[in-house]
């Protein structure tokens, strides 16, 4: 599905790049698995081939795709008002579901929170999380550095 030099996204880690495709043997089994390099990271992560959809891996949107996130942060439209507990369930099904706009929106939600109450450590850790793994997409689909995504991602949130 996916080949070497190929950009990539997993959800929860970031993006990177296929650097290679090799054969490993895991308690006796022999498999192959993408080696995904993440930049932003500097990390190195093992995927099992045949695992992609599951792990829901995808190759990272174009900048139009990406550019639409602005529309998610201005957008009235929170779920600030779920009772925590179910808020980080949700939260973290959005995370996972590699959907960029989901995540944008999770990064919205948690930062309109925090400027009105102080976020839980649950909530603080999610939202760094969320908005690193968007900068190392970032990163690869603008072609710019960390600072320069950061600069980016936070005009976007306060505009």
């Amino acid at each position: 599905m996916f080949n070497i030099g190929d950009k990539v996204f997993y959800p929860m880690h970031g993006a990177g790049i296929i650097e290679a495709i090799e054969e490993k043997e895991f308690t006796g089994e022999k498999q192959l698995y993408y080696i995904m390099k993440i930049p932003t990271q500097n990390m190195n992560v093992m995927i099992p081939k045949g695992k992609e959809e599951d792990l829901r891996l995808r190759k990272i949107v174009d900048s139009d795709k990406f550019d639409e996130i602005r529309t998610v942060f201005s957008d009235a439209e929170t779920e600030e008002n779920v009772h925590p507990n179910q808020r980080h369930r949700l939260y973290m099904d959005k995370i996972k579901s590699g959907d960029i706009l989901e995540e944008a929106k999770v990064i919205r939600d948690l930062t309109r929170i925090s400027k009105t109450k102080n976020l839980g450590t649950a909530d603080k850790n999610m939202l760094t999380n969320a908005q690193q793994v968007l900068i190392s997409e970032l990163v690869m689909v603008k072609g710019i550095d960390e600072n320069k995504a950061h600069e980016y991602l936070d005009q976007v949130i306060n505009q």
